[in-house]
């Protein structure tokens, strides 16, 4: 009868000694960051951040230079509605926005649109040509822009980053790093508006000249594939590789995270 309730007890004990190591050796990767498993460290440099108290959860090649493609909008969203009075303000497009290469929504020249609906087109498009637009109208030219944008990005203490260009297409001067793209991305959810722009996963615009609006779409499935997915941008070129800024919120705790190549 002994034996019997050994025989019962033994896999009882076995589950609780495997639980027991389980957390033991969670709360040991916890102390050690340096120890990651393998599976997670395929991209370059990745960093986690939460949101509201700015504390990095974890990080990987975090302060090594990287291009960072179109995530490079997420600084020319937050420089936009921080530096723009009148969202809502009908803007013409300019001939320098028309005909750039890679991801675009088609803006024509003269075209009457408004900078809230380019901001749309800008995040979730990724339209090339919604961020010259957009740069222009801002501040009168694109490298006026791109002062705008440098100086943001030290205000929020990104002070390894540069960004020549407000598109996130190739330079070889235009970089950034997870840490500071972490910081940039915390800061910007921190805006209503542009929390609200990336969390949205289908924006209908006025399209002038035509009789049906200019429909976009969200290129980030992170917002239907996750629960509590809110944001917030795709990149890619040959040069950065496949980038991804995601952010979630459950509760009261609000996380981004950022892969880069």
């Amino acid at each position: 009868q002994k034996r019997k309730v050994i025989n019962f007890m033994f896999p009882k004990l076995i589950n609780r000694f495997l639980v027991a190591l389980l957390f033991f050796a969670t709360l040991v990767l916890s102390a050690r960051p340096d120890i990651r498993p393998k599976a997670i460290t395929c991209a370059s440099s990745m960093a986690l951040i939460e949101v509201n108290s700015g504390r990095i959860i974890f990080s990987h090649n975090a302060h090594a230079r990287r291009e960072m493609a179109s995530t490079t909008k997420i600084l020319t969203a937050i420089t936009v509605i921080e530096n723009c009075e009148n969202l809502d303000q009908i803007i013409s497009v300019p001939k320098e926005a028309v005909g750039i290469e890679g991801s675009s929504i088609y803006l024509a020249r003269g075209e009457k649109i408004s900078v809230r609906d380019l901001l749309y087109g800008l995040m979730l498009r990724s339209g090339n040509d919604a961020a010259m637009a957009l740069a222009i109208h801002t501040a009168g030219s694109v490298n006026g822009f791109c002062r705008l944008m440098n100086g943001t990005a030290k205000k929020i203490g990104a002070l390894n980053s540069n960004f020549v260009n407000p598109h996130g297409l190739h330079h070889p001067e235009h970089y950034t790093t997870a840490y500071d793209l972490a910081i940039i991305s915390a800061y910007a959810m921190k805006n209503p508006v542009f929390k609200q722009i990336v969390s949205t996963k289908v924006h209908k615009a006025t399209w002038e000249g035509r009789d049906y609006p200019r429909v976009m779409y969200n290129k980030n499935k992170i917002l239907s594939m996750y629960e509590g997915g809110n944001g917030i941008k795709t990149g890619y070129t040959k040069k950065a590789g496949r980038c991804l800024v995601s952010s979630a919120q459950k509760g009261n705790m609000e996380v981004v995270c950022m892969v880069l190549n």
